[in-house]
C-alpha cells in the first residue's frame, strides 16, 4: 500500500511539472511568444498532416500558456493556420529563386520555376492544400492587408513573363492574365498529383516537365502572325 501510495504522489508531482504554467514572456516579447505560437502551430501541422489536428488548445499547451495567450496574438484558429502556411510559402518565393538563379532564358527559368512550385507543393501538402485547395472563411488580404498579386511569388512569375513578352515569346498585353494561365496549369498538376496519388503517374520532374513544354508552346502560338 505505501509503495503505490509513493507511486501516486510521484505520479502527482510529475504532472504538476508538466502543467506548470510558461514562464511569463518579459514586457515586448509580444513577438517572441508569436514566435512560438507559429511554431507549434506549424509542428502540430506538419505531424498530424492536418488542420482538424491543430487546435487553439494544443497549440496552447505546446507553448506552455493559456488559450487567451493566443488568442492576443491571432483571432481564430483560422488566422493562425493561414499565418504558418503563408510563412511556409515565403519559402516557396525562395526555391523559386534558388531554381532560376544564374539562367538567363526566360523560357527555361518559367520552366525550372514551375517544376520547383510542384515540387514544393508535393513536400508541404497540407500548407499547400489549405491556402489553394480550400475555400476560407478569411480571405488572404484580410489576414495580411495585400493583394494576392502583390506578393512575392506572383511578381516573380510576372517579372518573367513580361520578359517572355518582350522577346516575343508571349503575346503582348496583360501579363497577370499570362501568369494565371501559367499558374492554373502548376496548381492544376500539383493538385492532382495530392489527392489522386494513385494514378499512374510516370516520373513527376519528367511529367512536369511535359505539361509545362506544352502549356508555353500553346501560349507560344498566340504570339505567331
Amino acid at each position: 500500500m505505501k509503495s503505490k501510495i509513493s507511486h501516486n504522489v510521484q505520479y502527482a508531482i510529475e504532472n504538476v511539472k508538466l502543467a506548470r504554467p510558461r514562464k511569463r514572456a518579459a514586457k515586448g516579447d509580444g513577438l517572441l511568444l508569436k514566435r512560438e505560437i507559429l511554431d507549434a502551430a506549424a509542428e502540430l501541422l506538419t505531424q498530424t498532416g492536418s488542420e482538424e489536428g491543430v487546435s487553439i488548445r494544443a497549440v496552447a499547451e505546446k507553448v506552455g500558456v493559456s488559450t487567451p495567450a493566443i488568442y492576443i496574438h491571432f483571432r481564430d484558429k483560422e488566422s493562425m493556420i493561414m499565418a504558418v502556411c503563408m510563412e511556409v510559402f515565403n519559402e516557396l518565393d525562395r526555391r523559386l529563386e534558388v531554381a532560376s538563379s544564374g539562367v538567363d532564358d526566360p523560357v527555361e527559368v518559367l520552366r525550372k520555376q514551375g517544376i520547383a512550385y510542384v515540387r514544393f507543393a508535393l513536400e508541404r501538402p497540407e500548407h499547400y492544400r489549405i491556402v489553394f485547395m480550400r475555400r476560407s472563411a478569411t480571405p488572404l488580404s484580410e489576414v495580411y492587408d495585400i493583394d494576392p498579386v502583390s506578393t512575392n511569388v506572383f511578381q516573380r512569375l510576372l517579372a518573367t513573363v513580361h520578359q517572355c513578352q518582350d522577346m516575343g515569346i508571349f503575346p503582348p498585353g496583360d501579363g497577370i492574365q499570362i501568369v494565371l494561365a501559367l499558374w492554373s496549369v502548376a496548381h492544376g498538376l500539383a493538385s492532382l498529383l495530392i489527392t489522386k496519388p494513385y494514378l499512374p503517374w510516370p516520373d513527376i520532374e519528367e511529367f512536369a516537365d511535359l505539361i509545362f513544354k506544352m502549356a508555353r508552346l500553346g501560349m507560344s502560338a498566340f504570339s505567331e502572325p
